[in-house]
């Protein structure tokens, strides 16, 4: 028998922007795969509905892949691929994969001998790297950086000095309750000409990207709190 195929399939970012930003690939493997590895149910059962594809949720299938999900569940949660359905897998934003649990049933999926199917679709790490500015070139993402003042302090002086030093753009993110926190640790711990950019709701009505010193971000109002944002920083 031959094995299903696992997609990869893009959510929105920001919300009401499923028109804009879903490609008609995605939504034509939506309508015709009825098994997924979702991080939330709740929210992933409304973006479907939202793309208004005529979708009966009672016939689709769905199991929870999060960062708790163990290799061995993952070896079981694999298994309709084995027996030829395919899988999506959904995140909660963007594209699965990127810091996303998704990476662990992709693993699986090359061990296997499975096909992987990547949906381009909007992934807030390389939109906010194109308006950045910075180098396409030469960057890393670190994901989030440590809640502890002392150790994050620590990470945001290595990322400098290592962005001096190597000419690259550093990439991160931080819970969005903490953003207006870890602005404020960026703007006391980097060096005034250091460039940051600030990424905010990306697609969404309000988006913001915008490039500033860390000088220049001292004296620009801002509210962080609870809007998903991208942070990259490069010290020229």
């Amino acid at each position: 028998m031959a094995k299903g195929k696992l997609f990869l399939i893009p959510n929105i970012l920001a919300d009401n922007t499923q028109d804009a930003v879903i490609s008609p690939q995605v939504k034509e493997v939506i309508l015709n795969t009825k098994v997924y590895l979702v991080e939330n149910m709740r929210t992933a059962r409304r973006y479907i509905s939202s793309l208004k594809l005529g979708v009966n949720l009672e016939q689709i299938h769905m199991e929870i892949l999060d960062k708790g999900t163990s290799s061995e569940f993952i070896n079981r949660l694999m298994q309709p691929l084995m027996n030829g359905a395919d899988i999506g897998i959904i995140s909660e934003a963007g594209c699965p994969g990127i810091a996303d649990p998704g990476a662990l049933a992709v693993e699986h999926a090359h061990k296997k001998g499975i096909q992987v199917v990547p949906l381009s679709g909007p992934s807030s790490m390389f939109m906010a790297l194109m308006g950045s500015g910075f180098s396409g070139q030469s960057f890393a993402f670190h994901g989030y950086l440590p809640i502890d003042k002392k150790d994050k302090t620590a990470a945001i002086k290595k990322l400098e000095a290592e962005s001096l030093r190597e000419r690259r753009a550093q990439i991160f993110m931080e819970t969005p309750f903490r953003n207006n926190q870890l602005l404020e640790d960026l703007l006391r711990v980097l060096s005034p000409q250091t460039k940051l950019c600030i990424a905010k709701n990306i697609t969404g009505s309000d988006e913001m990207i915008l490039t500033k010193t860390a000088e220049e971000w001292k004296n620009f109002p801002f509210d962080l709190h609870k809007i998903p944002t991208v942070f990259i920083l490069q010290s020229f």
